[in-house]
């Protein structure tokens, strides 16, 4: 696909998510990982990239309209963190062999940290210098920034306006040094030599506001749309996917830092129409952009309304300036996404979830180290990571059980079926080793909600209580569970207010034996 594609699919995004984003940092449009998924599935042809885009942007609208964005709030805070500080090590390592001025690096991280560390001896010195003193002022322009004390209005009008002019550089910092890097490049080429590697010649011109093709004319004929689906095959599922993953999980991550909510249905929203319209201007799939975000953070930006001077400017570039990009530095260009990504990496979390839950530490460190492969293999595998963990907490719950005249058994959260067996396990184990064997108030004070299989089971349960001539009995009951249960007609339920009153009609005497039975609580005193 040729590279005004790119450009192309760069502004459409950032005027539909001004007005449907929630996110003021974040920014839509191609990004690395969707290109190469987008590459694989569209057979490197720009019409099956254009439709994969409106039919992403269907299937993303349709999820925001049933409101399924719910499921995206399984990203936890581990996953986050690990995918950013994964991100920003990946970044700013892909753009090394721009600061070094080497060219045929390939993109997986490993192959490029082996290629970059054989071929170090191949390093452009123009490349190289200029790159580095990018970055260097970049980061004074930065530090200047965090440190400038505000001009109070009572100061000279002279101190003021230097405030404002140091404090507009050190805003405009990125934009500033590529012009800057632009004018030495373009100084060079004047002079008849050239040690910099340059952006090079980008076609000029806006693309046509067109439907998608929905056929594709061949000498063999016409392929028709449902075999242009039929060949796109799973990447109809992968492609919008993988972009809501990552949209997602760098608005959260950007939201965090800045102390805002985002809302995953309406980014749902933003994502389908972004798509949807952008395939009329010939965009292949765009996702929320990692690195462009990061550098909008870093500009200062208040809201979304960013995105409409974003926009705008590239489609002022695409039909003026395309002449002007042909002097930029790529080490310039380097050098702004590096100090824009580096801050996102935080070695603080390791240190924090050792301390606050080492478990977490499992899908942190899972995403973080599987980025480094594939950044969509290092999300989906630290959700299902974190999906595992919170089914586990599910299926076995933390259970108290306190010894006394009679066996007090506290579940520490609600029932759901996996943790029944869990809970029976707990009872009968605890019940028959007592010595001599005692009944069992279950107290449900924490118990907000059950199903069906939980019924069937403390029914079991029950059952298999008498057998042994025990009882048990439920005291602390929330309205909702005890209709549930009354509704079931168990046999032998009996429930009191609290497990003092149930210990009371239903423990022995002190240094006696087995203990007496419960007294049960007429099922009509109980309805409402």
């Amino acid at each position: 696909i040729s590279v005004q594609y790119g450009l192309y699919s760069s502004f459409m995004g950032c005027f539909v998510y001004c007005f449907l984003g929630t996110a003021k940092d974040v920014t839509l449009g191609p990004t690395a990982i969707m290109s190469l998924l987008v590459s694989s599935y569209a057979f490197h042809e720009p019409v099956y990239a254009i439709l994969l885009a409106f039919l992403s942007g269907c299937i993303q609208l349709a999820m925001g309209l049933l409101h399924l964005g719910f499921l995206l709030d399984f990203i936890s805070c581990p996953v986050i963190k690990g995918f950013t500080s994964a991100a920003s090590i990946t970044i700013s390592f892909n753009q090394i062999k721009n600061i070094l001025g080497l060219q045929g690096i390939p993109r997986q991280f490993f192959l490029q940290v082996y290629e970059t560390l054989r071929r170090i001896g191949e390093t452009r010195a123009g490349d190289a210098i200029l790159g580095l003193a990018c970055l260097a002022a970049l980061a004074g322009l930065r530090v200047m920034k965090s440190r400038l004390p505000r001009a109070a209005h009572v100061e000279p009008l002279a101190a003021r306006v230097s405030y404002l002019i140091v404090w507009t550089s050190a805003t405009a910092r990125n934009a500033l040094v590529v012009l800057f890097a632009g004018l030495v490049a373009y100084s060079f080429q004047v002079m008849g030599s050239q040690p910099l590697t340059l952006t090079g010649s980008i076609p000029q011109g806006l693309p046509d506001f067109r439907l998608p093709r929905f056929s594709v004319a061949t000498p063999n004929g016409t392929i028709p749309f449902r075999s242009m689906v039929e060949d796109m095959g799973i990447g109809l599922a992968v492609v919008p996917l993988m972009g809501l993953l990552e949209t997602i999980a760098i608005a959260k991550a950007f939201a965090s830092q800045n102390d805002y909510r985002i809302d995953p249905n309406q980014e749902l929203l933003a994502m389908g129409f972004a798509n949807i319209l952008g395939s009329f201007v010939s965009s292949y799939p765009i996702t929320g952009s990692f690195g462009r975000t990061a550098v909008n953070a870093q500009s200062g930006v208040c809201t979304p309304a960013g995105g409409l001077i974003t926009g705008a400017l590239v489609l002022l570039s695409l039909a003026y300036l395309t002449s002007l990009f042909y002097y930029i530095p790529k080490a310039a260009l380097a050098a702004v996404i590096i100090s824009a990504v580096v801050p996102m990496f935080d070695a603080g979390i390791f240190r924090t979830l050792w301390r606050v839950k080492r478990l977490d530490l499992v899908p942190l460190c899972v995403t973080f180290l599987l980025c480094f492969w594939e950044v969509q293999y290092g999300i989906v595998a630290g959700v299902l990571v974190s999906g595992i963990l919170l089914l586990y907490s599910i299926a076995r719950p933390p259970i108290k059980v306190s010894e006394g005249d009679v066996l007090l058994v506290q579940p520490g959260s609600s029932l759901h079926f996996p943790a029944i067996e869990c809970l029976r396990d707990a009872v009968c184990s605890h019940t028959l080793a007592a010595s001599p064997p005692r009944s069992i108030i279950l107290d449900c004070r924490n118990i907000s909600s059950i199903d069906y299989t939980v019924v069937v089971g403390l029914a079991e349960l029950l059952q298999e209580l008498r057998k042994h001539g025990l009882s048990l009995a439920f005291c602390s009951l929330q309205d909702p569970v005890l209709r549930v249960l009354l509704s079931a007609d168990l046999e032998g339920f009996q429930h009191f207010p609290s497990w003092e009153e149930a210990e009371r009609y239903g423990g022995a005497e002190p240094g006696g034996g087995t203990s007496a039975p419960f007294t049960s609580t007429s099922e009509s005193s109980l309805l409402p």
